[in-house]
């Protein structure tokens, strides 16, 4: 690859970083969705009661219905945006996001869901899940694969050379 005032001519860069992020963070989003919704049992409206509770406490999301639902998918999806944006933002100065797509993927699945266990639920109004064998390892996995990999899958498919 040659150097152009810097800039290594013929690197990947995502060519459309709006478009990858918003189908990053839909496709994220519905995954880790489904998967939650399918490895606890519980219906998809539970599961996004589940994310309203970290705003107005579990006994009013479940009493809600459908409208607390609702509020809990916008902060969901609100959050997948955000992350699929910032995993999109990183591959300017860390191309090898996009060509280690699958390996990337697995890393930032992990620490969304190191972020979200650690920092975002104790600092909210839901009250956080213990850490247990084998649901931990589990949901560790299921971000990874269903959270993080679609979302560096999509960075890499929206990416061309410079």
């Amino acid at each position: 690859m040659a150097t152009i005032n810097g800039v290594k001519t013929g690197e990947l860069e995502v060519r459309n970083p709006f478009g990858a992020a918003l189908l990053g963070g839909l496709v994220g989003g519905a995954t880790d969705i489904a998967f939650a919704a399918i490895l606890f049992g519980v219906s998809v409206q539970r599961v996004f009661q589940s994310v309203a509770a970290g705003l107005m406490g579990r006994e009013a999301a479940v009493a809600g219905g459908m409208e607390t639902a609702a509020i809990g998918a916008a902060a969901h999806f609100f959050i997948s945006f955000v992350a699929a944006s910032i995993y999109v933002l990183a591959t300017t100065p860390f191309p090898i996001l996009l060509r280690r797509a699958v390996l990337g993927g697995f890393i930032f699945g992990a620490c969304v869901w190191a972020v979200m266990n650690f920092v975002v639920v104790p600092n909210s109004l839901a009250r956080a899940a213990p850490i247990t064998w084998p649901t931990t390892p589990i949901m560790i996995a299921g971000h990874m694969l269903f959270f993080g990999l679609p979302i560096a899958l999509i960075a890499r498919a929206f990416a061309g050379r410079r």
